[in-house]
């Protein structure tokens, strides 16, 4: 059930989230957090710096309710739970903009003006790393 990733930056998604509140699937028949992780690899293959930044699927996140879910992680860091994303490119690039922001935060806490516009009333939940807790 569980398969080894390389630590390090990272962008879980959900490949199985629905496309929308209203929608499991596009017209094509494509659930949007597949469509949402080819948006993630199509600007991170355009931009390098978001090469340290590992794209890796996982089916359902159990956050159902919050379509084209992402949880962003960093060893030793806070991570976070982000949903409800249209499956595009502006979404893929506002997530890899925050990804990057958060791989270079001492502990995974970006500053709210640091934050790109496009994640903003997107998070769903704060992951402290294992061994720690927020304060």
């Amino acid at each position: 059930m569980l398969q080894a990733v390389a630590p390090g930056a990272s962008v879980v998604v959900c490949s199985t989230c629905r496309h929308s509140p209203e929608s499991r699937e596009d017209a094509a028949g494509r659930r949007g957090g597949a469509l949402l992780a080819e948006a993630l690899r199509a600007v991170q293959a355009g931009e390098p710096r978001y090469a340290g930044i590992a794209i890796q699927d996982m089916p359902c996140l159990f956050a159902c309710s919050a379509h084209c879910t992402v949880h962003v992680r960093a060893p030793g860091k806070v991570g976070y739970v982000m949903g409800r994303f249209a499956p595009d490119e502006g979404s893929a690039r506002a997530i890899l903009d925050y990804a990057a922001k958060h791989a270079e935060s001492e502990e995974g806490q970006v500053r709210y003006g640091d934050w790109p516009e496009g994640v903003k009333g997107h998070f769903l939940v704060r992951v402290p790393p294992e061994g720690f807790v927020a304060t």
